[in-house]
């Protein structure tokens, strides 16, 4: 498994932006692969936003980004209130959200939802990201949900088995609230990354999938 590289130096610190426009869909979406950065880039930094989260939902992601970021030399977790399942009616609060958000943070690698994503609150947070960081490597994460909206994505990262199931492990500790949606379970999240591992030959059988839409080498 070749390290993640995005610079003359292999290990060097990076910054990331995580967004999701739910509470959890950063970590469904490339959970494993976050634990794998700050493994491979120990120092590095990463702005965590979710945009619409309750009380009670903000409190479980919060608890979750404390697991996924353990590794992290610096982290700054943000969670907003947006109207969750109104994001394309409250679009221009949220875009004013995202140009402050350009000011505070310049990241080398932004993750973000899927453009063809079918809920609608991540269409618009996917567009939103393009909009606000024009010039920047943008990675779109997948998430398994009831729509069937799952793609063929071009890029793929191998996990290892340990990350993997910490990335479940900590799924299914933090947000107890999901635990009634039919979905949310740990042999979904294993699946997906299953079906990754085999498309990316895995060393250890795991990956997860992004779509890359422009690189600049």
């Amino acid at each position: 498994m070749l390290p993640i590289t995005l610079g003359p130096d292999a290990h060097a610190p990076l910054s990331i932006l995580c967004v999701g426009a739910h509470c959890d869909d950063i970590e469904i979406g490339c959970g494993g692969t976050i634990l794998r950065l700050l493994a491979e880039h120990p120092g590095s930094s990463v702005y965590w936003l979710v945009l619409a989260g309750n009380p009670r939902r903000a409190a479980e992601a919060r608890a979750a980004a404390t697991g996924f970021l353990a590794g992290a030399g610096r982290s700054t977790v943000d969670i907003q209130s947006f109207r969750e399942s109104y994001f394309p009616y409250v679009g221009a609060e949220i875009k004013d959200y995202f140009e402050t958000l350009s000011k505070v943070t310049q990241p080398d690698l932004i993750f973000t939802h899927y453009h063809l994503d079918r809920h609608q609150d991540h269409r618009v947070v996917c567009e939103l990201t393009w909009n606000t960081f024009r010039n920047h490597l943008i990675a779109e994460y997948e998430i398994p949900k009831y729509e069937g909206d799952l793609d063929r994505p071009n890029t793929y990262v191998a996990l290892t088995r340990a990350h993997a199931d910490r990335k479940v492990d900590l799924l299914m500790e933090h947000f107890p609230s999901q635990a009634s949606r039919h979905w949310f379970k740990a042999e979904t999240f294993h699946a997906l990354m299953t079906v990754r591992g085999n498309e990316a030959v895995a060393a250890e059988g795991r990956a997860e999938a992004f779509h890359l839409r422009k690189l600049v080498v």
